[in-house]
């Protein structure tokens, strides 16, 4: 009897044993626990994110659906935070246009900011990931002639030998005083909340114009109203 007891208690223990390492299993599972899974932020404040793949995107250009002086957000969502624009669908509807059929398509997830040049501008959107690419169309829209590219107006980049208002999918944002460019590029918008995210975004750059750790654009997400 003693010993079929003994044998009965063993089998409990390991069976107690097992149970526990499943619910543990479960419980790791569950909460992210695994190596892969987790995820450190900087004391910057930044989250240490992986820097994506190039990609080749190519998109037809996009009929108008954007109003004329439609009030439209766009929240951009990056490994350093969110900030949102306040598009000017008043004075460049055609470029927010394009703007937004990219973020609705969600082109613009999982992309960089491949230049951050601290004090000028922070620019992302380009899937390559080097700064030569695009959409696969471009759009005209000549900025307003009075347009300054002052701290928080969002614009489209574009090349020196491009005309000027046309865009792509790379944007920036200004993060001095006054960028002192010439009206040459697309006017988008203007940063209208979580400018703390921007400046945390522009402490990354160097000299080089590169940044110290990938910034991630997580998402885009338009609202209206």
């Amino acid at each position: 009897m003693e010993g079929k007891r003994d044998q009965r208690l063993i089998a409990l223990v390991v069976f107690a044993l097992v149970a526990a390492g499943v619910v543990a299993a479960i419980l790791i599972g569950r909460s992210g626990g695994g190596s892969g899974s987790s995820t450190t932020v900087s004391s910057n404040g930044c989250k240490k994110v992986e820097a994506p793949e190039p990609k080749q995107v190519s998109f037809k250009a996009p009929k108008q659906t954007v109003k004329k002086g439609e009030k439209l957000t766009a929240v951009v969502a990056t490994s350093c935070g969110s900030f949102e624009i306040a598009l000017d669908t008043k004075r460049a509807p055609k470029t927010v246009n394009s703007f937004v059929f990219l973020s609705e398509e969600g082109f613009y997830d999982d992309l960089t900011f491949h230049r951050i040049a601290p004090g000028f501008v922070i620019q992302g959107g380009d899937p390559l990931g080097n700064g030569t690419g695009g959409p696969g169309y471009s759009v005209d829209e000549k900025p307003p002639a009075n347009l300054s590219y002052t701290k928080g107006v969002v614009a489209m980049a574009k090349s020196s030998a491009e005309p000027p208002g046309r865009s792509g999918s790379q944007f920036f944002v200004v993060t001095g005083a006054d960028a002192g460019l010439e009206p040459e590029y697309a006017l988008v918008g203007k940063v209208s909340k979580g400018y703390d995210v921007v400046a945390r975004i522009d402490k990354l750059g160097t000299p080089e114009e590169k940044p110290k750790q990938t910034v991630l654009i997580e998402k885009v997400t338009i609202e209206k109203g």
